[in-house]
């Protein structure tokens, strides 16, 4: 199927989310304050994968109606939901209000870190229960600030939550995360929810973005193959508590699909691509009324209607925009070099050689290439950096997009590795991607480049 389809399926899914939208609360009507969090992210999402307009006033007026309380209330779980939403919504619209709104809701979440079980934040503010998703959200949401303010507090935090969370075995042998902890600070043995599957993944890739730690990659890909091998019977989510999941339950399998996909966007394994695709096939085939309402269950009859289904369904319509598109290979001898030349000295490049001896200001490189349609989309380097971590500005159609861009060092110049740069803005038609070596902008070391991948 082609990715205009996907493309088609998640505009009609959206266009029926947006139905259940009241302008008057800023939130939606059928669900709850957390899912409402949810629902605008998956909002939030929509309008990032399609640079669509027609949404985003959205973001504005659910802020707007709802700031009184700044997002705070008795459940740390609640928070955490749209602290991750409002940091979507400043990487979405640049607005530093939304995360101001996300530090302060963080900041709230802190007091509920204390010594029982050995660390951790508890579910709710009277101190009940201590639970995979809240500390889950709490690692995701300090990592995310982390990189978008580099203040070193949030990674401590971000380092602090997953040490403790990794020994307090709620990941039990298979690699699937149980629901918290009991009295006596062990595994519970309650359900293997997919979102707590899901949440874990990114915090996890975003961690990894702040330390280059790999190994965090591993994890988070164990934990989604045991998610996709033990909850998806015939390559389909299906939730525990399936067919009466509640207010809260339908909501859950979105939140896994979504993290899924960054983490297919981060590693690239073809098996997550093609179970996001088989999830939005089977909704769209299965689990759909004429309306374009999806139900609960996204292998069997569409059974009702609400906010919390539908944005679950769309997180996956929203993942397959992406999982459809067939990556642009450029290879460096396609790129045009200034001052720069090809190599073919060390193993492991594709194609015809690499960008090499590029060290100094007035060196770069530019890749030109076309686009059928606008849209914001991934940028993948495929690169060498042997003698340590080397640092590029980077610059697209004229504007500047990353000042200084981390190469963590390969170790080897016969190691390759890459490094994606996610959601960036292409416009339809011609478009130019330029890697600059600009000491002013804190560009540093040697790096053989290989290929720009656009996904």
């Amino acid at each position: 199927m082609c990715a205009t389809t996907y493309r088609e399926r998640a505009d009609a899914g959206m266009a029926t989310l947006q139905t259940f939208y009241n302008p008057a609360t800023g939130l939606w009507k059928t669900t709850g304050w957390w899912n409402a969090a949810n629902v605008l992210e998956t909002t939030i999402d929509y309008c990032t994968f399609t640079d669509s307009l027609t949404y985003r006033t959205n973001i504005f007026n659910t802020f707007e109606k709802n700031k009184r309380n700044r997002f705070l209330n008795e459940f740390y779980d609640d928070q955490g939901w749209w602290a991750l939403t409002w940091i979507k919504a400043f990487d979405l619209t640049g607005e530093v209000r939304y995360l101001e709104a996300a530090r302060v809701i963080f900041t709230d979440m802190t007091k509920g870190w204390d010594n029982t079980c050995g660390g951790g934040i508890w579910w709710n503010k009277e101190h009940k229960y201590k639970n995979a998703i809240s500390n889950e959200l709490f690692l995701s949401i300090a990592a995310r600030l982390f990189l978008r303010t580099r203040d070193q507090r949030y990674l401590d935090w971000a380092q602090r939550t997953w040490t403790w969370f990794s020994k307090t075995g709620m990941i039990n042998a298979r690699h699937l995360i149980n629901d918290g902890l009991n009295a006596q600070c062990q595994n519970n043995g309650q359900p293997t929810w997919t979102y707590n599957q899901g949440v874990i993944l990114g915090g996890l890739i975003d961690l990894f973005r702040c330390t280059n730690n790999r190994a965090l990659l591993k994890t988070a890909e164990a934990i989604a193959d045991a998610a996709i091998q033990n909850l998806a019977p015939n390559g389909v989510l299906k939730e525990p508590c399936e067919p009466n999941c509640g207010l809260d339950g339908p909501q859950f399998k979105g939140i896994f699909i979504r993290n899924l996909s960054d983490l297919y966007r981060t590693i690239h394994k073809l098996t997550y691509r093609d179970f996001i695709l088989r999830n939005a096939d089977s909704i769209w085939a299965e689990a759909r009324n004429p309306r374009n309402q999806f139900g609960l269950c996204w292998a069997q009859k569409f059974d009702q209607a609400d906010a919390a289904r539908q944005s679950a369904a769309m997180d996956a319509l929203n993942a397959s925009i992406v999982a459809s598109r067939t990556p642009i290979v450029l290879q460096a001898e396609t790129a045009t070099l200034h001052d720069l030349a090809l190599e073919a000295v060390y193993a492991g490049y594709e194609s015809g050689g690499y960008v090499a001896g590029w060290n100094r200001d007035g060196q770069w490189v530019d890749f030109n290439f076309t686009l059928p349609s606008a849209g914001r989309f991934d940028l993948i380097f495929r690169y060498a950096a042997a003698a340590g971590n080397a640092a590029r500005f980077i610059f697209v159609n004229g504007r500047a997009i990353v000042n200084t861009q981390l190469f963590p060092g390969t170790g080897d110049w016969a190691v390759w590795s890459t490094v994606t740069l996610p959601n960036v803005a292409l416009q339809t038609g011609n478009n130019t991607v330029s890697l600059i070596f600009n000491q002013s902008k804190g560009s540093r070391n040697w790096l053989n480049l290989d290929q720009l991948i656009i996904l």
